[in-house]
């Protein structure tokens, strides 16, 4: 899965969508219950694993950065978790992030810094800067600005067997036309499918 330029970072989406293409339900931005036993699986582990560990920096919106910073730092420590939830904590706790926010002031995690620009905007920048690739982790509103500026080159989508019937979708109409080629394909325990797929560009 290495980047076709050598030179240019890679941008990795990471989102779990239900059979409806949902990434909510019906209740709100908070009801992601149909997520939880996918998630947990053993193949969803192994493939977050495996998709995060090219990337070296983290691209965040605010409410996802709140999310995370309040969950996993704990989990890096925690010798009762599971090897690959710690591994991916102790990543995630070392990684640069980048937070997204225009509300944010102070950083509250270690390796972080907010930034006030738009996603696309920044993502051009650290194209260029660092090794390493870039990955957003189901922040939905970066990942719909980036999709909309054509500055994703890997969609990793855990498809999830609901039909949640309401909520947002991630591929609002609208979205410009592109093409994807299938890199990889697992299944898991529970029924849902990791795809990987990579921009296919002219």
């Amino acid at each position: 899965m290495a980047s076709p330029d050598t030179n240019r970072r890679l941008v990795i989406g990471n989102i779990a969508l239900s059979l409806d293409g949902r990434v909510n339900g019906r209740a709100g931005e908070y009801d992601m219950s149909w997520i939880v036993p996918h998630a947990i699986s053993d193949g969803a582990r192994e493939h977050l694993v495996r998709v995060t560990s090219s990337a070296t920096t983290v691209l965040l919106g605010r409410k996802n950065y709140e999310g995370f910073g309040g969950y996993w730092p704990p989990v890096a420590h925690d010798e009762d978790a599971d090897p690959r939830d710690r591994a991916f904590a102790t990543w995630l706790d070392d990684v640069e992030k980048v937070v997204f926010s225009t509300t944010l002031t102070q950083p509250t995690w270690s390796n972080s810094r907010i930034v006030a620009t738009d996603p696309a905007t920044e993502v051009r920048r650290l194209r260029d800067r660092g090794d390493g690739n870039l990955i957003v982790l189901a922040s939905v509103s970066i990942l719909r600005h980036l999709l909309e500026a054509d500055e994703l080159d890997r969609l990793s989508i855990t498809l999830c067997p609901e039909l949640v019937g309401g909520g947002a979708r991630l591929f609002d109409d609208g979205v410009p036309a592109s093409s994807w080629a299938l890199t990889d394909l697992s299944t898991t325990q529970s029924g849902a499918i990791c795809l990987l797929y990579d921009r296919i560009r002219g």
